[in-house]
């Protein structure tokens, strides 16, 4: 199996299976489905105005509204049920702020995922040089994964409050016909939300995968690189006592003698002179009793 050194600087595609690269992709993906749910949705709701005279009844009223949910601006009429008289309504709220918010960041990080796969791809010696381009990664990846906490939190909150002010039973109340008693209003239906759910859950999601990248992003730091020289793994004992030990003494070698000391580890070897002291004496001692 090639190395990441190996297969880096050939510019090809393989460094999208190391953890690095193929987080960065899925950042670039799931911000896609995250601004696309968010920014391109549009809903519809209707309601009806029953009035006493049925001539004067209208039976569904369409409201739309969508991105970036400015519903202050969004207007419908309704019949006054007086003859053939109208009055135009607008829906109550602007929460532009926390859906624009929640795009905005879905759109950099997106760019962002983007040109740093690019960057691993075909750059990776620039990315690595002077280590300034993985403590740039790392600072970026950080601010994006706090960005992505907020922006889906504020997009899940500004969320709640869309459903609120668009739900038919709330709107109804803005009619100045339901509240005569002979008149009867009521929802057709109302918006679908599947979509913009969608998007909250994307955001979440966003949010751990960046947070889950700051590891593999921090490795490729010198912060990361540093501790390990700093603290590197310390040797077994044994062989360092192994060297610490002398097998022989200074004085295991008697170079004016020609010989071996007595006091030298090999202290055996005079145990070898004594069997040769013997050797040698027997045949003298055998010739003079012949």
């Amino acid at each position: 199996m090639e190395t990441a050194n190996q297969i880096l600087p050939a510019g090809t595609f393989q460094v999208l299976k190391l953890p690095l690269g193929f987080i960065r992709v899925l950042e670039w993906l799931f911000a896609i489905f995250a601004f696309a749910t968010c920014g391109g949705y549009s809903g519809q709701l209707r309601v009806s105005v029953d009035c006493m005279n049925k001539l004067e009844s209208n039976l569904s009223i369409g409201i739309n509204f969508a991105y970036p949910f400015r519903l202050n601006q969004v207007s419908f009429e309704v019949p006054l049920c007086e003859g053939k008289r109208r009055e135009r309504l607008f829906l109550v709220g602007d929460f532009s702020s926390s859906a624009e918010f929640f795009v905005t960041i879905a759109v950099f990080a997106f760019l962002y995922s983007l040109m740093a796969t690019v960057v691993y791809i075909f750059y990776q010696n620039k990315y690595r040089e002077n280590n300034r381009g993985p403590l740039i990664d790392f600072i970026v990846t950080v601010v994006f994964s706090f960005l992505w906490l907020v922006s889906s939190s504020a997009w899940a909150k500004g969320l709640s409050d869309v459903k609120v002010a668009t739900d038919p039973d709330e709107v109804v109340l803005l009619i100045s016909a339901c509240k005569v008693q002979n008149n009867k209003c009521g929802s057709v239906y109302g918006p679908r939300w599947s979509g913009l759910n969608t998007s909250v859950v994307f955001g979440y999601l966003n949010f751990v995968l960046w947070a889950g990248n700051i590891w593999f992003v921090f490795k490729e730091t010198g912060w990361h690189k540093g501790g390990a020289q700093r603290y590197p793994g310390t040797t077994p004992e044994k062989p360092v006592a192994a060297f610490n030990q002398q097998p022989y003494n200074q004085g295991s070698f008697d170079q004016s003698g020609g010989g071996f000391s007595a006091q030298g580890d090999l202290g055996q070897q005079s145990d070898y002179s004594q069997v040769g002291s013997y050797a040698s004496s027997g045949p003298t001692s055998f010739s003079n009793q012949m």
